[in-house]
């Protein structure tokens, strides 16, 4: 298990962040008197924090090199004034028309190849010359106009990255790419198969983005195109930063994620971040359901945060109310604001920030959530809510910097996604990879074990157990180390590694490895997997493990073992009595491989006896309730105990270290203990 430490605060300031987006422009003919409310209801509700600049180009730059910050000036002084922390960002999330107007090579072309009018937000091509331009230049008018200024405390690079161009520079940048990559034309027909429907190059030119317009079946290109668009997002974010970390460079830069939204891969982006941000926007329904489902969901999503730099972030954005954008804007139940905002502090956060402070009048996000309603008033129950939070979180300094010590890790993998999501095959394109993870994931968040999401390129030390669900693809890291080899080489050092179905399929080109599956995991998994038989929904299939019988379904792989031992046998069908569950014993560790895709209830028994075994530390050793878990944070010295109730009903808990606890639905407790 990793040692727990506590690290520096991420700004200057020493407390949990608590706060939001903050878009003053939109009220500059009320400045005088809506900006000082804005002020007095800030401290009423507890906040310290406040995002300034997104989307504010038009307000910066209303013309062509013509510049206004004095308004922005006065808002900087009045945070300043008020001790609050700015997060000041970059406006290049949405430009302005006279850009789009005077430049339209900045506008993106779709997979289609039409080219977009100007409007909404992140409509501008990656590669533009003129976009890095004049992107490079206000960031670099704000870095040295802000660079002392005392509320400076965080860079927010734009928001929200996404999206794609496939504009003719974005072609040529492309064909760039794909030469550094792979070399020579023949390297790349060979990598992807190119003979397959007769698809071989014969000149760099040839090769266009996937469209349906051209080609979308042909996996190389499908896998590369999105590597690339990825790499120019990292590429664009180092263009933004540029100016900033030359001009402010004590100041940390972050942009905020989205999840495991599949446009970017975000590990790769974390690794040029200084701090990692993410929006949170959870589906709560105030039913049994947000105990199921959507808490442990949003927990995962928390722990792939903390996973990206192994290392404490912000929740950059979450409603306090409703989220105007989902398809049912439903209300925070009472309760619910509080078990949100915690829940992203146990699991790694040290912020609560929202989106938005203030609700504008118009547009399409003028219903969403906010703290300060139309009403404009302290007067309204989700400013309560917040204010509520925001006096509970004074009182959590100590927590800030701490770290979350995880025994498991259990391996996200956004290529993988993206190939398997490719795959003409077993389920077709629903597979369920981010299910099945999210549903290995549950076992462990049941039991209250820490859990580090991280992807398969990732240094295995540390960790006791790894999980790695649907490795269809086996990648190198950047040493060129394949993921078998390091997986082998943990198990043999005495970890334990579980795998499942549909893994070791394809290299990281997407071409299927020869002489059996699961390719290069055949030694340490002892086995061969010769068949995978994709289930109707009506079918069904069994197995009995320990003396109980668990249903199977939608995939049943059939296995040869080779070494190892089989735990679990298949009870129907042409293959009865084929391996379903086995292990194999390799080196000073053990290897585990489920052939089949369970109901939970599997899971759920089969995580417990292996964290048992292996003697992984549980946040609560007693069992607990459905729909409550605990998350630990520590600074090696002291525990941070969060006992989160996800359920509609109260329930009752056994800390132990504590005694019995009753939790009311939706209910948080923050316990402290010794280091265990």
């Amino acid at each position: 298990m990793k040692k727990a430490i506590r690290h520096p605060p991420i700004t200057k300031c020493p407390h949990i962040l608590h706060g939001g987006d903050y878009n003053p422009e939109q009220w500059l003919t009320w400045k005088d008197t809506i900006w000082p409310e804005d002020m007095r209801l800030a401290k009423l509700a507890g906040v310290n924090s406040l995002t300034v600049g997104i989307f504010s180009w038009a307000a910066l730059e209303p013309s062509e090199e013509t510049y206004q910050f004095a308004w922005l000036d006065e808002v900087m002084d009045m945070l300043a004034e008020n001790g609050m922390t700015a997060v000041l960002a970059t406006p290049s999330g949405a430009r302005p028309a006279w850009l789009s107007e005077k430049y339209p090579e900045v506008l993106r072309v779709n997979r289609n190849r039409s080219k977009n009018l100007h409007g909404e937000r992140h409509n501008h091509c990656l590669t533009s010359p003129v976009y890095r331009e004049k992107v490079t230049r206000i960031n670099t008018l704000l870095a040295e106009r802000y660079r002392d200024h005392p509320a400076l405390g965080l860079w927010h690079v734009s928001n929200e990255y996404g999206g794609e161009c496939h504009c003719p520079l974005c072609q040529a940048r492309f064909r760039e790419w794909l030469k550094n990559r792979y070399k020579t034309l023949d390297a790349l027909n060979a990598a992807w198969w190119t003979s397959f429907w007769s698809h071989t190059y014969t000149s760099w030119e040839q090769i266009e983005s996937p469209s349906e317009l051209g080609d979308t079946n042909l996996h190389g290109l499908n896998l590369s195109w999105r590597r690339f668009t990825s790499d120019q997002f990292i590429d664009f974010y180092l263009c933004e930063t540029a100016p900033l970390k030359k001009i402010t460079p004590a100041v940390p830069c972050t942009t905020n994620l989205m999840g495991p939204y599949m446009g970017i891969d975000s590990f790769k982006l974390a690794k040029v971040m200084d701090v990692i941000s993410w929006d949170n926007y959870p589906n709560w329904h105030g039913t049994d359901q947000d105990a199921a489902w959507e808490g442990m969901h949003i927990s995962f999503n928390q722990d792939m945060n903390r996973g990206f730099k192994d290392k404490p972030f912000l929740m950059m954005e979450s409603s306090p109310s409703a989220t105007n954008w989902q398809p049912t804007a439903k209300l925070r139940r009472p309760g619910v604001h509080t078990l949100q905002s915690l829940q992203a502090i146990a699991h790694g956060s040290d912020s609560v920030q929202y989106f938005q402070f203030r609700k504008g009048r118009g547009a399409s996000e003028k219903f969403h959530g906010a703290v300060v309603d139309h009403e404009g008033t302290e007067n309204t129950r989700v400013f309560r809510d917040v204010a509520e939070l925001g006096a509970r979180l004074k009182t959590m300094d100590p927590i800030v910097g701490c770290s979350t010590p995880a025994g498991v890790a259990l391996i996200f993998d956004w290529e993988n996604a993206w190939a398997l999501g490719d795959a003409r095959g077993f389920l077709q394109q629903n597979t369920a990879y981010d299910r099945t993870v999210i549903e290995h994931y549950s076992a462990f968040w049941k039991q209250a074990v820490p859990v580090d999401i991280i992807e398969s390129t990732r240094s295995f030390e540390g960790y006791d157990i790894i999980v790695a669900p649907m490795l269809y693809m086996l990648r190198r890291d950047d040493a060129g180390i394949c993921v078998a080899e390091k997986i082998a080489e943990f198990v043999k050092n005495g970890g334990t590694f579980v795998a499942t179905y549909i893994s070791g399929y394809v290299d990281e080109d997407d071409l299927a490895f020869s002489g059996g599956f699961p390719g290069p995991l055949r030694e340490v998994l002892g086995i061969w997997a010769e068949e995978i038989d994709s289930l109707y929904p009506e079918d069904r299939n069994s197995f009995i493990w320990k003396d109980k019988n668990y249903a199977v379904h939608e995939f049943c792989e059939l296995v040869h073992p080779r070494g190892a031992e089989v735990l679990a046998k298949y009870g129907s069908d042409f293959y009865a009595g084929r391996g379903a569950l086995t292990v194999n014993k390799y080196g000073k560790g053990s290897a585990y491989f489920m052939a089949a895709r369970t109901y939970t209830d599997f899971l759920d028994d089969f995580y417990r006896d292996l964290v048992d075994r292996r003697g992984i530390k549980r946040v609560i050793e007693a069992p607990l309730p459905p729909g409550v878990t605990a998350q630990v944070r520590s600074d090696g010295k002291k525990e941070y105990v969060f006992v989160m109730n996800f359920s509609p009903v109260p329930a009752g808990v056994d800390t132990g270290f504590a005694g019995k606890k009753e939790l009311a639905p939706w209910e948080v407790l923050v316990l402290e203990r010794e280091q265990r």
